[in-house]
């Protein structure tokens, strides 16, 4: 339904009045609804914190366990640790797979600790500032660094606050810039 009076306004329809294509039979408009229905409660859930925070800790559990994976396979021919030669290629190849599976876990379990606090700080601070701007992800910076150096004293969390904060300014301010047009 057109604006009456005023043919360059858009035409605004109330939700579950908008026109459908011409032929467009009951079970299809139906359809249509369900699915309208199913993308909003979607995009919704991923706007919930508790969702945040399980997402940013599996993908930092994930990333972790990469990334030891990756360090582990560079330090499997150290020349220097020579203290199994007694063991056979079986026995040396499980020392290494429990070796590299703990190793895996550890540092999952560090990076997914490190993505959900951040995650969840952050989520807080936007749903109490009500804002989504590089601040709260300086703010959550200095929160999650400060949690994670609790056990080092006051001076060890402003710190870890402070540089953790720095290092979320950068990354934020970089990923929010504007990108540049070239011809």
């Amino acid at each position: 339904m057109a604006q009456p009076g005023n043919p360059w306004l858009a035409p605004i329809y109330l939700p579950g009045s908008e026109p459908y294509p011409p032929g467009t039979t009951e079970e299809e408009k139906e359809g249509y609804r369900q699915m309208q229905r199913w993308t909003k409660v979607g995009g919704d859930f991923m706007h919930y914190c508790p969702t945040k925070v399980a997402m940013a800790g599996g993908m930092g559990f994930a990333l972790g366990g990469f990334v030891s994976l990756m360090g582990a396979t560079f330090a499997l021919d150290d020349p220097l640790s020579r203290a199994n030669q007694q063991l056979t290629t079986g026995g040396k190849t499980m020392a290494v797979v429990k070796d590299m599976g703990r190793n895996m876990l550890s540092q999952g379990r560090g990076f997914a600790k490190v993505g959900a606090l951040y995650s969840g700080y952050e989520c807080v601070i936007e749903g109490y500032r009500a804002k989504n701007d590089h601040w709260n992800g300086i703010a959550g910076g200095f929160c999650a660094g400060a949690t994670l150096a609790r056990k080092s004293g006051p001076w060890g969390c402003l710190l870890g606050g402070l540089g953790f904060a720095a290092f979320s300014a950068v990354i934020d301010l970089y990923m929010r810039k504007v990108p540049t047009e070239e011809p």
